[in-house]
């Protein structure tokens, strides 16, 4: 019982510290280089931006308001689980944001467009990308866009489009032709950072090998590779013989090894290798138990 509290205890810890480090460099990275710069973003950031030209308060206030009438909408639509767990980011973010537009000089780190677009995607990629490992979201128009898919049955990814494509496009209004394309650039940015963030870790490599000295290789794989095995039922396509081929996931960093074990065992044996974005199991995303084969009784 001690030990599943600990786990607990230090799953808690590892989400409740992704938020707030998400939300913490969400705020720098809009303080420091998207709202001086003045380039266009999605989210509630940008509508945040939007109603601070009609409305005299600062940006961090208005996106607090915005994400406060999503999880209002939230709560309505999708249910008070749903929005307990995206509270936090909801109302961490606009704090953080608040607090770095207070930090003298933030707004004077770079005069360049260009690289406040490069550097403000990079960043906020990251930081939702932390917020979204965790199975939480910033809130804001996050929520709006899951509630146009339970209304509507469009895809989120739709829905997250058709959003920014208004944000932005509000935000163009009052925006010159150059600040709108630093926008595109900005949203290109965080989209490429954020696909690789949410898989930072997890990506493995496959190996599934055919040879006549299939037991051989296995055995070599469990000692040397400390690798996970599965044997695997085949039979060849021209002679239509029974055969076993040898499947495993193993880190990056033992691809080489790997390759050069399999060919010192067969020079000849058959060899593919895939990259693959994510394992769960054992050895990976838990704790690998090792359990001891069945002794096989001499006859």
């Amino acid at each position: 019982m001690r030990r599943l509290d600990r786990k607990r205890l230090k799953k808690a810890s590892e989400v409740g510290f992704a938020i707030i480090a998400g939300n913490m460099l969400l705020g720098f990275a809009v303080a420091a280089f998207i709202l001086p710069s003045g380039v266009i973003m999605g989210g509630a950031t940008g509508v945040g931006v939007v109603l601070a030209r009609f409305i005299p308060l600062d940006t961090a206030l208005i996106v607090l308001c915005v994400n406060l009438l999503a999880l209002a909408l939230g709560w309505a639509v999708l249910g008070w689980r749903f929005v307990l767990a995206t509270v936090a980011s909801s109302l961490l973010y606009p704090i953080f944001l608040g607090a770095a537009q207070r930090v003298p000089g933030i707004e004077g780190l770079t005069a360049d467009p260009l690289l406040s677009a490069l550097l403000g995607g990079g960043l906020v990629g990251i930081a939702v990308g932390l917020v979204m490992r965790v199975g939480s979201s910033t809130g804001g128009t996050d929520v709006v866009n899951l509630v146009l898919h339970k209304c509507t049955h469009i895809p989120v990814s739709v829905a997250v489009y058709l959003t920014d494509i208004v944000i932005m496009g509000a935000q163009a209004v009052f925006s010159d032709p150059e600040q709108i394309l630093y926008g595109v650039v900005l949203l290109v940015v965080e989209t490429i950072v954020l696909d690789k963030v949410m898989l930072l870790g997890q990506s493995q490599i496959q190996l599934f090998v055919i040879s006549s000295r299939y037991e051989e290789i296995r055995q070599k794989c469990l000692t040397r590779l400390q690798a996970g095995i599965t044997m695997v039922q085949i039979e060849t396509g021209r002679t239509r013989s029974p055969q076993r081929g040898v499947l495993c996931v193993i880190p990056p960093r033992k691809l080489y090894a790997a390759q050069s074990l399999i060919q010192s065992v067969d020079p000849n044996a058959f060899l593919t290798i895939t990259q693959i974005k994510e394992v769960r199991g054992q050895g990976f995303s838990s704790e690998r138990v090792y359990v001891e084969p069945p002794e096989i009784p001499a006859r």
